[in-house]
């Protein structure tokens, strides 16, 4: 009696930890980490423990969400403008004696090598929902000048190292929420269309803008050869468009359902760079298909829509705003890493949640998933 009394007493101690945890939400993590660690098993085939590497990091993500979810959004917005002023710091560290590899300096080292790039996909869109918050009721333009000057000192920052995968990150994140926050659609089309006409005048002018000897400004060297690669990888096929060319050919043998688990010939003659981190997705799309592809963009979806419900119920706009913002990057990161290995957007290094291997990224998507979790719990105390 005295054991199941005991027994009763410490569950009653640790359910309000969990307590207001988002089931539905905690479900599609579930089953993005399954796949995953089933993807990692067969990709990673040869790679000595990087299937139980990433098992751990997926734990390590895990037990990061576990903590920062008991973390309410009040103490999370008196974080923000600390951890925004110690990323951009780290970056400005990194800038004058960072560590330099294959030609871009982007790590630090404090008694361990770290990224510091990775701490403004989540300080980014804090530091904004804060101020963002902090004017509410009294908004004006200059409060977006303000904002978009925010955004912009870690991104010329991040994009001088050079690092576009990350600054592409940090920039979404930024601007989903001067986005949520009421910018006028009126800023933000021109701004797209002249994208759009870029791209156009560089598809229309591909051979002369990318022949040989031609400078673009503004971008490096590689950067202006990945959108080359991009345009028409069959240019260096041994060379810079061996990757799209190797994961293209991957995801069309997968047919529609698949050569089954283990049976890549893809992924398992090597032929695919990069299988386990960025070029992952080719591996998975060899052994599952087309039916597996749909299933897995089904599982992002729901992760998406599940985080946009939480943003829409959230109590605060410092709530509403951090929770879209958060959300969105999940969705940012799917569509990039998804779109480069398919051929339909330049090779920038973004890594595929949950199935890509990399330990960095994992700790951030776990900080992310975490915040997501208390801002609906807090919904859910609210309610209650």
């Amino acid at each position: 009696m005295a054991h199941k009394f005991g027994k009763t007493l410490f569950w009653q101690r640790i359910a309000p930890w969990f307590r207001g945890f988002d089931g539905p939400l905690a479900f599609a993590i579930f089953l993005l980490a399954s796949a995953g660690m089933m993807t990692m098993y067969s990709a990673g085939f040869d790679h000595g423990t990087r299937f139980e590497d990433h098992g751990r990091n997926i734990l390590i993500a895990g037990f990061i969400m576990f903590v920062v979810a008991q973390i309410p959004p009040q103490r999370l917005m008196s974080l923000a403008v600390p951890v925004y002023l110690l990323g951009v710091g780290l970056l400005i560290a990194v800038a004058i004696f960072g560590i330099t590899k294959k030609g871009a300096r982007r790590w630090l080292h404090v008694g361990i090598t770290i990224q510091p790039s990775e701490i403004l996909k989540i300080a980014m869109p804090l530091m904004l929902a804060w101020w963002f918050q902090k004017r509410e009721g009294q908004l004006r333009p200059l409060d977006f000048v303000v904002a978009a000057l925010l955004l912009l000192v870690p991104i010329a920052l991040i994009v001088k190292q050079p690092d576009l995968g990350t600054a592409i990150l940090v920039l979404m994140a930024g601007m989903s929420v001067i986005f949520f926050a009421g910018l006028s659609w009126k800023l933000i089309l021109p701004p797209v269309l002249l994208v759009v006409v870029g791209v156009g005048l560089v598809v229309g002018f591909e051979p002369p803008l990318c022949a040989d000897g031609v400078r673009w400004p503004v971008l490096h060297d590689y950067q202006q050869q990945r959108i080359c690669t991009l345009l028409n990888p069959t240019r260096d096929p041994l060379g810079k468009g061996f990757h799209i060319i190797q994961g293209m050919i991957a995801i069309g043998s997968g047919g529609v359902w698949g050569k089954g688990f283990m049976q890549g010939t893809q992924t398992h003659l090597e032929f695919i760079p990069e299988r386990t981190t960025d070029f992952v997705f080719a591996a998975f799309s060899e052994e599952f298909g087309l039916m597996g592809n749909l299933l897995l963009i089904v599982g992002f979806l729901f992760l998406i829509l599940r985080g946009m419900i939480i943003a829409i119920e959230a109590p605060t706009l410092f709530s509403r705003l951090l929770a879209g913002s958060i959300t969105l990057i999940f969705f940012t990161y799917a569509f990039v890493n998804m779109g480069m290995v398919s051929g339909i957007l330049p090779v920038v290094g973004v890594p595929l949640p949950f199935i890509s291997y990399g330990g960095t990224a994992m700790v951030t998507l776990g900080m992310g998933l975490g915040i997501l979790m208390s801002i609906a719990k807090s919904k859910r105390l609210v309610q209650s």
